[in-house]
């Protein structure tokens, strides 16, 4: 990475992948903000925002190197009328704030990365999608009987329109980046790392519905040497799918977490009890039953090495240092 010690600023930086990265970057001597809704104590400068309005948080972006802008509300949750708005606005709202603020700045960021979603490729279990093939979903079909349910459709139309409102700011000194991430696996409390765990544990982690779903996944180590690779490299901007080359059968996904915990066997959760069990957890079904199938054809191309490219080896990684934290 650039020796100098880069500014960097993270809008809605403060959840799990935020303060990964933050905390990454800190160590390698940068300058780190995060830009947060509400109070937050960390090593680095927290700055307030509402993600709303322009504020002296302005301040921090002018003759900064690098924004990550991470905002959104967690996608896990009943996509209700009341949610959905929470969902767009956090994500479309801030960008177009961004990018209102950045168009007006003396001297804005060189590079703007921000986040985006796998999801917004169709429902794949045929072939892998990458940035240069890869099919946008919305009203496919999942069967020869059956179309993808609407709210598959609303996901997808979502991440649509948070790219179109991130592409569509007037930047022209800033190369803009979309990171279209898979699902982030860290050791962290509350991650999806721990609630897989969980189901595993207590010999509950079976296969979940068909099992033939896709599942894209990528080590948070290297979604941080991902992005550390996009900021160095210049001539790569637009789309980037972030997340490992070898996504994998959620039945093997399954296999592979039960092989690292030595849990030898665990009940499946057929679709049906996936979708009433979704009820329940205020979540959605289509975060497990919906096949991703995405490869991260750019990141390869420009020469990036996965130090995980197998979910085998980056799931015993994450258990150790599960382990080496409860001890």
């Amino acid at each position: 990475m650039d020796t100098r010690r880069l500014r960097i600023v993270l809008p809605g930086g403060s959840g799990q992948v935020g303060s990964m990265l933050a905390a990454y970057f800190q160590e390698r001597g940068h300058y780190v903000t995060v830009l947060t809704r509400g109070p937050y104590t960390a090593s680095w400068q927290t700055v307030h925002w509402d993600g709303v309005n322009p504020g002296s948080w302005i301040e921090t972006l002018e003759g900064a190197d690098v924004c990550i802008h991470l905002s959104g509300r967690s996608i896990n949750c009943r996509h209700t009328e009341q949610n959905r708005k929470a969902l767009y606005d956090s994500r479309i709202g801030t960008t177009r704030l961004l990018g209102q603020v950045m168009s007006v700045l003396d001297n804005p960021p060189r590079v703007w990365l921000n986040a985006s979603s796998a999801t917004i490729y169709r429902h794949a279990l045929d072939r892998d999608m990458d940035e240069a093939t890869g099919e946008i979903g919305g009203g496919e079909r999942i069967s020869k009987r059956r179309r993808a349910p609407e709210k598959w459709d609303w996901a997808v139309k979502l991440v649509k329109d948070w790219e179109a409102a991130f592409f569509s700011a007037q930047t022209p000194r800033t190369r803009k980046v979309a990171l279209r991430t898979s699902l982030v696996f860290g050791p962290a409390p509350g991650s999806v790392f721990e609630v897989l765990s969980n189901l595993v544990r207590a010999s509950l982690g079976g296969n979940q519905g068909s099992g033939r779903q896709y599942v894209s996944w990528i080590h948070e180590t290297d979604y941080a040497r991902a992005v550390e690779f996009l900021i160095d490299h210049e001539g790569i901007e637009g789309p980037v799918n972030l997340t490992a080359p070898n996504p994998l059968p959620n039945r093997e996904f399954m296999q592979a977490l039960r092989n690292a915990w030595d849990v030898p066997n665990g009940l499946p959760a057929p679709a049906l009890f996936i979708k009433i069990g979704a009820i329940f957890m205020r979540t959605e079904p289509e975060l497990v039953l919906k096949s991703r199938r995405v490869v991260p054809g750019r990141l390869l191309d420009a020469g990036f090495n996965f130090q995980f490219p197998a979910w085998a080896s980056a799931a015993e990684d994450l258990v150790r240092q599960w382990r080496a934290r409860s001890s």
